[in-house]
């Protein structure tokens, strides 16, 4: 039998920061997928340059940005004040809409203005109920409700008040206000770095500190055996020390024997169509909301508005439910909806589709609930006291960014391989 101090699952980015961070001590990574990156992959075809999703990295600690663009080497690496918009009527308001309400035709101005000022501002138990209470009806079933139901899939009344966390674009009646005279659309993410072979050259950036031998593609975690501190893939027994676990928690729960309702885990897939055009379309904005019920997509976005190039290069993001099995040939189908649909959203006019790409992101958003947070700080806790530990956006089963996830693994492993 095998044995390692540190046992990582998952060669993503969380996975990959931790590797780095214990240096030269004894670990192996495992990677069920054939290669390395988790989300952060990204697909070159016919000239164009996709990720799996939009990933633009929104930095907050100096020193994580520099470290990873100082190991591009050659790579170009732009950063980038972001352009975002929301589609609205035949024209465009910029994001937070909450914040820039003014821009809206004048009865639905007035709608969101009176709302807002005569909202019940009772507390609110769920997600949903606080945007009522928050922004009032106006502006919450003209953008917030209806886009956000896309985006996570579900009924936002099954969701914690805080679901989004930091990552919600929070606003006072005094800050719209001020907003209509003195714009500040300022968010978390309102600049980001973006290198020009696309997201998975930050995984190489993490990459040049981890021993590429001690990275295992293709190999399965199958289970765990927590009192004998065996861990079993699908191609080995391995003993260890530590586990490190950036997948799924409840995933990581079964593989681990944990008993645990599975009714409390919630997640929605995205499925995400990467497009490639013959020529330019919109020029500026970098990603575009949609709340409008009957397109297919609550967000669209750009890659050649970051590099400014000549063809139309984009991503399209459908949320489904996570019980969302597509049935043969139902893909392809929708790929066919969503390009009629950017025709009417007047984002196609006349381009010819000249190669495209797709991905389900299985889980993609998790559904945090009052009873998800507690649950999964309960099993995380036990199993740690075990030599397990669950971290990441996934593994903690939280809403976080990938840059949370570097500082997460980093501080883990000064607790654990000191």
């Amino acid at each position: 039998m095998e044995r390692t101090e540190y046992l990582i699952v998952g060669a993503g980015m969380t996975g990959l920061a931790f590797a780095e961070a214990v240096g030269g001590k004894d670990y192996q990574v495992l990677e069920a997928a054939d290669e390395i990156g988790g989300y952060c992959r990204t697909v070159r075809k016919d000239g164009f340059v996709w990720d799996y999703s939009g990933h633009f990295f929104h930095f907050k600690h100096r020193e994580i940005e520099e470290h990873l663009i100082a190991r591009m080497g050659d790579q170009r690496v732009l950063k980038v004040s972001k352009d975002s918009r929301i589609r609205w009527g035949d024209g465009y308001v910029d994001f937070p809409f909450q914040k820039n309400i003014h821009q809206l035709p004048k009865d639905d101005f007035v709608d969101c203005l009176h709302d807002l000022y005569f909202r019940e501002t009772a507390p609110a138990t769920n997600f949903k109920a606080m945007l009522y209470a928050k922004f009032g009806k106006g502006i919450a079933e003209k953008f917030l409700i209806p886009y956000n139901e896309k985006l996570y899939a579900t009924d936002l009344a099954k969701l914690d008040v805080n679901a989004m966390g930091r990552f919600f674009p929070h606003a006072d009646i005094d800050e719209i206000i001020r907003n209509m005279k003195q714009p500040d659309n300022a968010s978390y993410n309102a600049m980001f770095t973006y290198p020009e072979g696309g997201a998975i050259q930050y995984v190489h950036a993490l990459m040049k500190g981890v021993d590429t031998t001690r990275v295992h593609v293709g190999e399965r975690l199958e289970h765990i055996d927590r009192a004998k501190r065996v861990a079993r893939t699908n191609r080995r027994e391995i003993a260890y020390r530590h586990v490190v676990s950036s997948a799924p928690l409840p995933q990581l729960l079964g593989i681990a024997g944990v008993e645990h309702d599975r009714r409390i885990y919630d997640w929605n897939k995205v499925l995400v169509f990467n497009l490639g055009f013959d020529r330019k379309g919109p020029s500026g904005v970098h990603w575009i909301y949609y709340p409008q019920r009957d397109l297919s997509f609550y967000r669209v976005g750009f890659y050649d508005n970051i590099f400014n190039t000549d063809r139309m290069s984009m991503y399209v993001e459908i949320g489904r439910p996570k019980d969302w099995r597509p049935a043969e040939g139902e893909v392809d189908a929708l790929r066919e909806q969503v390009l009629d649909d950017l025709v009417r959203a007047g984002i196609v006019d006349g381009h010819e589709l000249v190669a495209s790409h797709s991905v389900l992101l299985d889980p993609a958003y998790v559904h945090i609930t009052e009873a998800s947070i507690a649950d999964a700080q309960a099993k995380r806790d036990a199993l740690a006291e075990e030599g397990v530990h669950s971290i990441g956006r996934y593994g903690r089963w939280t809403y976080s960014s990938i840059e949370d996830n570097i500082v997460e693994a980093r501080e883990l492993a000064a607790a654990i391989a000191p």
